[in-house]
């Protein structure tokens, strides 16, 4: 990332332009909403586990007689594509296929109260892909029979392309109903000119050297995560036990004056005045303040785990051009395109070959240009290394409304008292 401090923020295309927007959107559609939103659609979960697989009937029945329509509606969230859309423009050309493609997805609470009426009467609500995140709307909508299972058959490129990561995820075994969109990883930012060492431990955001110079999350999925994984918990299987251990941790760190806050986007910026030294961040927002701002924070993923969260391409189950949306969901895994993808939006990349790529594609290119290629490309940020995938987990997941209460009663106090 050395070279990317010589670039003109400026000439850094949207990298300049602090496109914080999408993972505030997530941490928005996070646990603090989620009651309400739960209660607005009178939906709970069903209290089963994800199958490992579409039923091969359901997906031969599904997709019996469906054929290519020549146009597909996209729904997905703001800035996550350039806009431009010249990866859509490539598909049209090749395809045929036209691409209404709108940002309308801000939250998911909100997103599934709104389209669960229509899917529930089996009506159309106006788009064939969707993408959502690894939250407990995700197991609404799968569980609820929402999703139209995926042939994979039709997805030729995810098969070939897709790293080993994306094709186990907890929250939708076998990827029987997604395909990842990209994704983000939560670890620790710090300045290593103010710690003074590197950080490699979530011990060290417990570590009274740092106190006062410490930020956290005030998401509770986020900062309860953390709070397990310091004191070796597996989130995934975590009990209600386990939550209130990991509670009583965090609140000693509280309690020790360590935690100078509990932070919603803002933390970047606090890093970034050096109100905080190390903080739980989110892996896109650092890359792109380093870009933006000519800085040198360093992301690290803690020796005991940090967490991964994805967006994914579904299709809903009354989508009216299901074929031209799952080829365009395949149209996004092949290298080149996952490439040009990622090296606007800066995300975590689905797709490894995307790297080598970017690389090649950086040699075409000279001075600025090349310098800001080649920073996408070579950040750990943007494509993970086996062993940091290795450390990552995924949120605490639910299976009913009642145990995502308890949690929230676990966590929330540390954040609001």
């Amino acid at each position: 990332m050395a070279a990317s401090h010589n670039v003109d923020p400026s000439l850094l295309r949207g990298l300049t332009q602090r496109r914080f927007g999408r993972r505030d959107a997530l941490r928005l559609s996070g646990l603090a909403g989620m009651g309400a939103a739960l209660a607005a659609c009178g939906v709970q979960g069903r209290g089963t586990q994800a199958p490992a697989s579409a039923e091969p009937d359901a997906v031969a029945k599904f997709w019996a007689g469906k054929a290519k329509n020549g146009k597909v509606d996209f729904a997905n969230w703001p800035l996550y594509m350039d806009p431009k859309r010249p990866e859509l423009a490539k598909f049209t050309k090749e395809t045929g296929i036209k691409v209404n493609y709108q940002e309308v997805i801000q939250e998911m609470g909100p997103w599934f109260a709104k389209v669960q009426p229509q899917l529930t009467a089996g009506q159309s609500i106006g788009f064939d892909l969707m993408v959502i995140t690894n939250s407990f709307q995700f197991s609404q909508f799968r569980d609820s029979g929402f999703l139209a299972p995926l042939d994979h058959a039709k997805l030729p490129n995810y098969a070939k392309n897709a790293g080993a990561a994306y094709k186990k995820e907890e929250f939708d075994p076998g990827n029987a109903y997604s395909i990842p969109w990209a994704s983000g990883m939560t670890g620790i930012a710090y300045d290593r000119k103010k710690t003074g060492r590197d950080i490699t431990s979530l011990a060290d955001l417990w570590d009274p050297e740092f106190k006062g110079k410490v930020g956290m999350f005030s998401d509770v999925q986020e900062l309860g995560n953390f709070g397990l994984l310091a004191l070796g918990i597996n989130p995934k299987g975590s009990t209600e036990d386990d939550w209130k251990k990991a509670a009583d941790h965090l609140k000693k760190q509280k309690s020790a004056g360590i935690v100078r806050n509990y932070y919603d986007q803002s933390y970047i910026d606090r890093l970034g005045s050096g109100d905080v030294w190390l903080t739980q961040a989110w892996s896109g927002d650092v890359f792109q303040k380093n870009i933006s701002d000519n800085k040198d924070f360093k992301f690290v993923i803690p020796k005991e785990g940090g967490t991964i969260w994805t967006d994914n391409m579904t299709i809903p189950i009354t989508a009216q051009n299901p074929v031209d949306a799952i080829t365009l969901m395949d149209f996004f895994y092949e290298v080149g395109n996952a490439s040009a993808l990622a090296n606007y939006i800066n995300y975590v990349c689905p797709v490894p070959a995307a790297q080598p790529q970017m690389r090649t594609d950086a040699g075409k290119l000279t001075g600025e240009d090349q310098d800001a290629m080649l920073a996408v490309a070579n950040s750990k940020l943007v494509f993970p290394t086996a062993a940091e995938y290795s450390k990552l987990h995924y949120y605490v997941s639910f299976e009913a409304t009642s145990e995502q209460q308890k949690f929230q009663k676990t966590f929330e106090p540390i954040v609001l008292g």
